[in-house]
């Protein structure tokens, strides 16, 4: 229903339609459908009637219907669509037998059904007759192997007398041997992407974090968390892993290609002007190098984390069905990378991190634990440290009504101009003796203490000189009591984000691609703007 709206939507004239047919049960009880991975579990084209007759006589076959009491006490819901059985029409008896009765040796126009020496021309007659006791199962099952052999003897004489034909089963039967053999072999070993076999990393048991997924506008506390993130691996090997395609899948920038590539080239260019020794440490990997390292293994892999769990625990507690599907897609995806980088430790933001629109790094801790604990242990693969960590928050102004917030008082931006470090920290929250919420503090600290040993604050002689401060605690102590006015902290905090902020710029200047990257980015925030009006 939902590609049908969206081609309405978008002018398209050809639409998508359902077509309805029947899946027929696997032959054991509790099968909704055969499995591929039991060749007991329904009756191919190539068996012989020797395989016929023993999947029929090991046949489940009930001859009483299942009903549910608790149905007519459960309150009406709507029901989850994915979770629906598999078959158009209710039934509660579910007995394979007889589906093979109705919907193969009864299908054909004018066709017949003999057991126990009657024949019967419709369904209804065969259902009754077994279900009543008139004919046992012994008979069901004798008529039925008698009728499909029947079906399938042609089939045999042509993969019989045709080369051809008796070629092509040769070879099917031959697949059919190998796949078990590789089964058997292989069944330690999980399909994932391997980033160290394809050469997009030198070695696993790195320190692996996630950027941001993009946005026209990177703020520098993106910056800040990511370096912090980065900072717990410690002596390990570092990756960045810049999530493209998880991006486009969650539209972010509008799943604008250009406009996601431009908000990485500048969220780095950012990261190593602010911490440049730190990045030198650190490798870069781009989701799509990756996956197109291996693209089969890759996309396998996510199709068995989706099989794994339910939507329920992807989705997570603040996703609702009427939410798009990208972030669901971007949750397993993030599973498959982990997979792919097999890293020794994994830095996600904390408890409050947003990571896709919904929240998202509690539900990736829950669901990267558990497929390890449940699955990826078991075949070998060891289970990562996930850390949680952000930098010093630097939200400049603390606002709940949402008319009251703008989009620019409030943090500062990657590509804020020097001359913002100033004008912004200005209108920064700053009540004298609040070190609950005080942004030149945490942005003293962040930008000053983290980056020197000591921050100098400049005070006139009639409030006691300059001090020299070396922690964050004393920052608070003096600011609390009153010795240090937010007067004297701001200027001290203005001229640190002054300094910042023109070492970014720097570093964007210095940088052709980087410079062309951040006027892209510009573009599109105008182009997107000019959307929401």
């Amino acid at each position: 229903m939902l590609a049908r709206e969206y081609c309405d939507a978008a002018g398209l004239k050809f639409k998508p339609v359902i077509l309805s047919h029947h899946m027929l049960y696997g032959l054991k009880a509790g099968q909704e459908k055969m499995s591929k991975s039991d060749p007991d579990s329904a009756v191919f084209m190539e068996d012989t009637a020797e395989d016929v007759e023993r999947k029929i006589n090991l046949a489940y076959c009930p001859n009483k219907e299942k009903t549910d009491e608790t149905n007519d006490a459960a309150p009406a819901e709507e029901v989850d669509a994915g979770k629906e059985s598999m078959h158009l029409q209710v039934d509660t008896l579910k007995n394979p037998c007889l589906d093979y009765v109705q919907h193969i040796i009864l299908c054909p126009p004018g066709a017949t059904f003999t057991a126990g020496g009657k024949t019967y021309s419709d369904f209804a007659s065969v259902k009754s007759a077994f279900l009543s006791g008139e004919m046992t199962e012994q008979n069901l099952k004798k008529g039925l192997t008698d009728g499909l052999n029947e079906l399938l003897e042609p089939v045999r004489q042509h993969f019989t007398n045709d080369e051809n034909a008796r070629t092509l089963l040769a070879q099917v039967r031959q697949f059919k041997k190998e796949d078990l053999k590789a089964a058997s072999s292989d069944e330690k070993e999980e399909r994932r992407l391997n980033l160290v076999a394809t050469g997009k990393i030198s070695s696993a048991g790195g320190h692996v974090v996630f950027a941001p997924l993009p946005t026209a506008s990177p703020t520098l506390q993106m910056a800040t968390d990511i370096l912090a993130r980065l900072a717990l691996g410690g002596d390990k090997k570092k990756i960045l892993f810049l999530s493209d395609w998880s991006a486009h899948v969650c539209s972010s920038c509008d799943a604008d290609k250009k406009a996601i590539s431009a908000y990485h080239t500048v969220l780095l260019s950012g990261l190593r002007s602010l911490d440049p020794t730190l990045m030198d440490d650190v490798t870069v990997v781009t989701q799509s190098d990756a996956i197109l390292s291996d693209p089969s293994n890759y996309w396998i892999s996510v199709i068995n984390i989706g099989r794994h769990f339910r939507l329920d625990d992807i989705m997570g507690p603040n996703m609702k069905d009427s939410d798009a599907v990208g972030p669901v897609v971007g949750r397993l995806m993030r599973v498959a990378d982990v997979m792919g980088l097999d890293p020794a430790s994994i830095a996600l933001p904390t408890a409050a991190g947003d990571v896709d629109g919904f929240g998202g790094a509690d539900v990736d801790e829950n669901i990267i634990g558990r497929y390890y604990d449940e699955k990826l242990i078991a075949v070998g693969m060891s289970k990562p440290d996930l850390l949680r960590g952000d930098a010093l928050p630097i939200i400049l102004q603390q606002r709940e009504i949402e008319a009251h917030k703008t989009e620019n008082d409030e943090y500062y931006l990657m590509d804020d101009p020097k001359v913002n470090g100033k004008s912004k920290m200005k209108k920064a929250f700053c009540e004298p003796g609040n070190i609950e919420f005080c942004p030149p503090i945490m942005v003293a600290t962040t930008f000053g203490l983290g980056g020197k040993s000591q921050i100098l604050i400049h005070r006139s002689e009639e409030n006691g000189g300059d001090v020299t401060y070396s922690t964050k605690d004393e920052l608070e102590r003096d600011f609390e009591s009153g010795a240090l006015h937010p007067g004297d902290l701001k200027a001290a905090a203005s001229a640190l984000m002054v300094e910042t902020l023109d070492k970014i710029t720097a570093g964007i200047k210095a940088d052709a691609d980087v410079t062309k990257a951040s006027k892209a980015l510009k573009a599109f925030e105008k182009k997107m703007s000019k959307k929401k009006k």
